[in-house]
């Protein structure tokens, strides 16, 4: 079922939204070469409370940590680790804050350092790119994979893979809530856009393959072929005045 929100509670979430911000800001300014990733964990966790919020990924399902950090050809889940991070690395930098019973979800691809390669650069561009692209369509009267085949459009159509196995969802009082919102889909299909629904778009989009691996760990999902991988995420409401994304500072 498609939990419809009230402006009320989309206030609510706004605000969590905007803490998920403000705190990949703090990482976004901290970020450099020589830093680990579980370096960057500890920061999220210590400025997430200080904004009297609770990590929402600590314990669910077991997830240990407050982020997922997933570097270059790491598509999402990466754990936290000791491993330091290089010039010219890219890193996915996924957060979730739990605020007055709301929930808020939001990533950033960042590059570290000062220079990475053209490709990479290319990559994190289009992938931006078509997550607002993707917002663009989350109007009132549109069907849900207009959503899905604006974002598909425009990254198949710089020869990039969009992600298959792993897609966005509907976001509120749970982290996972319906529907689930695919990168990839028909226009004219799914479920009718409403006044209330809240969708975290995250386009998975791949510098090669498509096709992706779960490693051992259980959690870490990476490119088939080794290649790059780039993730952008932003939570969205749908409002009679059009599309409000609520994960900005």
């Amino acid at each position: 079922m498609i939990v419809l929100k009230s402006p009320a509670e989309i206030a609510l979430m706004r605000t969590a939204n905007g803490i998920v911000a403000e705190v990949l800001q703090v990482l976004a300014e901290r970020l450099c070469p020589g830093m680990t990733t579980l370096e960057l964990d500890r920061m999220a966790e210590e400025a997430i409370r200080q904004r009297g919020a609770e990590p929402a990924f600590k314990g669910y399902q077991e997830y240990r940590y407050t982020l997922c950090t997933s570097v270059n050809s790491v598509v999402v889940h990466g754990l936290p680790d000791t491993s330091e991070l290089a010039e010219g690395d890219i890193v996915s930098i996924d957060c979730g804050v739990r605020y007055q019973g709301w929930h808020g979800d939001h990533a950033w691809t960042f590059i570290v350092g000062d220079t990475t390669s053209p490709t990479a650069r290319t990559l994190m561009r289009v992938t931006e790119e078509a997550l607002l692209l993707g917002i663009d369509q989350m109007r009132i009267g549109q069907r849900l994979y207009d959503v899905s085949a604006a974002i598909q459009r425009h990254v198949e159509g710089h020869e990039f893979s969009i992600v298959r196995d792993y897609v966005g969802h509907g976001v509120g009082r749970a982290l996972h809530e319906e529907p689930q919102v695919p990168n990839f889909g028909t226009p004219g299909t799914g479920p009718r856009l409403l006044a209330g629904m809240v969708l975290a778009l995250e386009p998975m989009v791949n510098e090669g393959t498509a096709k992706v691996k779960l490693l051992p760990d259980g959690w870490t999902v990476v490119t088939a072929d080794g290649k790059l991988s780039a993730h952008f995420e932003h939570s969205v409401a749908v409002t009679e005045q059009g599309p409000l994304i609520l994960s900005k500072v």
